[in-house]
């Protein structure tokens, strides 16, 4: 990658490391062919990746969606196929989506994608098209840092019981049951949940009931490193907007929320709780401002993300890639990896 001028605005001129989830930054030398730099710089990309746990190019200079799609065949890594969505999307090519739907006047909590499927992307790919006119930002946290900053009590509990993963699609809030199993046929649906080791239940009114119990903290497949890796806070009921959370109560019972997350022993998640894992990740956030033509790459296991909130015309096109299957990202402690659950 000699032909990159490395620019890390979090290192010191002395050259210090960045600090855990902060990525590298490489600048694209002014009017190179992006697909042609990707190809070139595949592997010291994978290297960087590897090492940071993140990677920013700026300078690509990347417009569309099929400029993403490009990219991701020049990394020679297989597109993730989305399962389970939470929310819809726009698909634009194998891979290669619209970021999920969600209002630009809320943040959206720090996440790993999908990690609550067993067939989960290990790598994220961001690219921004046009900056918004204020926030936006794109934000990222050290899984491994976040855990060891959690209390004691809750992430020993975390860790020895999994979490659990409740929906409820009732065809009004969020995905429907087609957007996340992509059909809405009872048998194919329920083949699937068998083949994943989700528990389900239809309601008399037709709605669909699901429950999934996975690992809180695993090990990164490559090398080992413990990583808080899961969407307990940012799916469970205390994240609403509290007058959000008191419409969807009253409308469909505390049992009927479109998703929310317990222990995986089963005990309620308090609102506390939840705090307190919103103030591990805000400790170690990175806050990274947009710029058009940028490019993020993540190791989904490794680094969590989010986006602040945000005005102007934000455009961003999100592909998934590198097929990583749970048992390959072992439990710390005897948490369920889907293996059997039903």
């Amino acid at each position: 990658m000699s032909a990159i001028e490395t620019a890390d605005p979090t290192t010191s001129p002395h050259g210090l490391e960045p600090p855990p989830g902060a990525p590298v930054m490489l600048r694209v030398p002014d009017g190179d062919d992006t697909a042609g730099w990707v190809s070139r710089n595949r592997d010291g990309l994978r290297s960087a990746l590897e090492e940071h746990g993140a990677v920013l190019v700026r300078g690509l200079g990347l417009r569309d969606a099929s400029g993403v799609e490009a990219v991701l065949r020049q990394l020679a890594v297989e597109p993730v196929r989305e399962r389970e969505a939470f929310a819809t999307r726009e698909t634009y090519a194998p891979g290669v989506h619209s970021p999920s739907a969600w209002p630009s006047n809320q943040p959206m909590c720090m996440h790993h994608e999908l990690s609550y499927t067993l067939d989960f992307p290990g790598l994220m790919l961001f690219a921004c098209l046009a900056e918004p006119t204020s926030g936006g930002a794109v934000c990222l946290a050290d899984a491994s840092a976040v855990l060891d900053s959690l209390p004691r009590g809750p992430a020993e509990r975390f860790e020895r019981t999994g979490w659990l993963l409740t929906r409820s699609y009732n065809g009004e809030i969020g995905a429907t049951v087609a957007d996340a199993f992509g059909t809405d046929d009872r048998y194919a649906v329920e083949e699937y949940c068998r083949d994943h080791a989700i528990d389900w239940a239809w309601q008399p009114d037709g709605a669909l009931r699901t429950t999934q119990h996975r690992s809180a903290v695993v090990r990164h497949p490559a090398g080992g490193r413990r990583c808080w890796f899961n969407q307990i806070a940012f799916l469970n009921e205390w994240t609403l907007d509290p007058e959000v959370r008191a419409y969807l109560v009253d409308e469909y019972g505390a049992d009927g929320l479109p998703f929310n997350t317990r222990y995986g022993d089963g005990g309620t998640i308090d609102e506390d709780t939840v705090r307190l894992i919103g103030a591990a990740y805000q400790a170690h956030t990175v806050r990274l401002p947009w710029r058009a033509g940028d490019l993020l790459l993540v190791d989904n296991v490794r680094t969590a993300h989010s986006r602040e909130a945000y005005e102007g015309p934000r455009d961003v096109v999100v592909a998934m890639a590198a097929p990583t299957r749970l048992d390959t990202c072992p439990p710390v402690a005897g948490a369920a990896t889907g293996a059997g659950l039903r």
